[in-house]
This record gives C-alpha cells, sequence and structure tokens, in this order.
C-alpha cells in the first residue's frame, strides 16, 4: 500500500490498514465542484491502493455544511449549474459504491448535503454535544430528490423520515442516535478513534464474505443514487424558481451575519 498524498482538500492518513480522508476546506467544508471531485478520486485512489476501510472525516464543529451555495448562486448558466450539482452526486456515488467500508466521523453539524454524504456510508458516528443532523431542503424551497429521500428512509424508516423531510427537521446528535440516524456517540475528540475502532472490528472477519455480503445489503443504497432517481434536471428547475432563490438568498445573507 503506497502511502497517501494530500491534497490541499482531502487531508488523507493512514492508520496501518484504514485510511482517513479529512475535508480540509474551511471554514464549514462547503462542497463546491473541486472539493467534490477530490474526495471522489481520494476514494478511488484508497481502494487502487489496497487499503482495507476509510474514515470520511470533517472539521471539528462542521463536518460538511453541505453544498456551497453562494457559489452555486453564482451560476447563471443552466449547464454550470447541472455540472455543478453533477459533481457533487459524483462523490456521493464514490461512497455508496465504494467496494470497502467507510464510516463517517462527524465531529459537528451535518446538513443537507453533509448528511448525505454520512447516509452514504456504512455507519456514522456523531459528536455529543450542540451539533445537529439532516436534510433541510425544504426549509429553503427545496424537495430533496427521491434517491436521496430514500438514503434517509433506509436508516430511520418511512414514517420517521417522512416527518423528518417534509418538516426539513435538523435533528440534535442525541435525538439522531435515538432515530438510527447515527449509530454512535463519542466525545467530539473521540469520533475518528471511535469510527476506526468499529472498522477494525469488521475488518477482523472474513474479507470475501463480508465484503460479498456488504455489497448485497448496500444495493438499494446504490441504486437510489442512479441518476434516474435522483431527477437532476427537475431539481434544477425547482432550484431556478423565483421562490427557492429568495429563500436561499435570505439563507446566505443570514449566514452572512
Amino acid at each position: 500500500m503506497s502511502a497517501p498524498t494530500d491534497t490541499s482538500l482531502i487531508q488523507a492518513t493512514d492508520h496501518g490498514p484504514i485510511r482517513e480522508l479529512r475535508l480540509a476546506r474551511p471554514p464549514v467544508n462547503a462542497l463546491n465542484p473541486a472539493l467534490c471531485e477530490a474526495l471522489g478520486a481520494a476514494v478511488a485512489q484508497a481502494v487502487s491502493d489496497g487499503v482495507g476501510g476509510l474514515v470520511l472525516a470533517g472539521g471539528p464543529k462542521v463536518f460538511s455544511a453541505g453544498l456551497d451555495v453562494p457559489y452555486l448562486l453564482s451560476l447563471d448558466d443552466r449547464a454550470a449549474l447541472k455540472a455543478a450539482w453533477e459533481s457533487f452526486f459524483v462523490a456521493a456515488r464514490a461512497l455508496s459504491e465504494c467496494p470497502i467500508p467507510v464510516v463517517a466521523a462527524i465531529a459537528g453539524h451535518a446538513p443537507a448535503g453533509g448528511c448525505v454524504l454520512a447516509l452514504c456510508c456504512d455507519y456514522r458516528v456523531m459528536a455529543h454535544g450542540p451539533f445537529q443532523i439532516g436534510l433541510n431542503e425544504t426549509r429553503v424551497g427545496l424537495a430533496a430528490p427521491e434517491g436521496i429521500q430514500q438514503l434517509m428512509r433506509r436508516v430511520v424508516g418511512a414514517y420517521r423520515a417522512e416527518r423528518l423531510l417534509v418538516a426539513g427537521e435538523m435533528v440534535s446528535s442525541e435525538r439522531a442516535l435515538a432515530l438510527g440516524l447515527v449509530d454512535e456517540l463519542a466525545e467530539p475528540e473521540q469520533v475518528p478513534p471511535r469510527a476506526r475502532a468499529w472498522l477494525e472490528a469488521l475488518l477482523q472477519l472474513p474479507r470475501a464474505p463480508m465484503l460479498q455480503t456488504r455489497a448485497f445489503a448496500r444495493a438499494d443504497l446504490v441504486a437510489a443514487l442512479k441518476p434516474e432517481r435522483i431527477h437532476l434536471d427537475m431539481f434544477i428547475d425547482a432550484w431556478n424558481d423565483p421562490d427557492t432563490q429568495a429563500g436561499l438568498r435570505a439563507l446566505v445573507a443570514k449566514l452572512g451575519k
């Protein structure tokens, strides 16, 4: 296994057979095309290097704040906007289709796209504390694509997913654990070590049957992110709706204060 190469946007660190990939786009790891492409490339490199499993980590207070909304709002060309969204779904598919296990180490907030990346992982360790996770799209005037809604349904069940999605609710880490949205809570500094510990136990199992069983179990996750389940053109239409644009710009203005 070769030594990982850090990029300016992804910091890679090996811990024996486990590689930690840390999103490194401060202050909140907003997902622009460059970060999404770097993540996809880092996952592919890890697989090529023969890594046993991956930990996907973010910042100490924000795992990822989701898509880079100010950047997306700056795009007045539909093709460029669609390409930016495509880059995000390519990154999500890199995680969902990854042939080795991936654990999300969520040491902070994980709204919207940050939550999606976490849902694409095998297991989620989140920090105790004043942190929230969820798919809050309806609060800014968007409907999460059907495939993304399926990611939530597969971990919390259909009825609970409906309630969370329709309300665009962000939940505390403690409630996320109770709902099954995350699997384990730890003190913030212990989140990555706990993620590695879960992987280390999994990697003790006979490798081929474990990976084959995992592939069967995650087939619905992979299918949920197929382009025909995302309906990206419909999503772009909704994004460009004047009411949605107004909501998004109000959000950006609020964040800027």
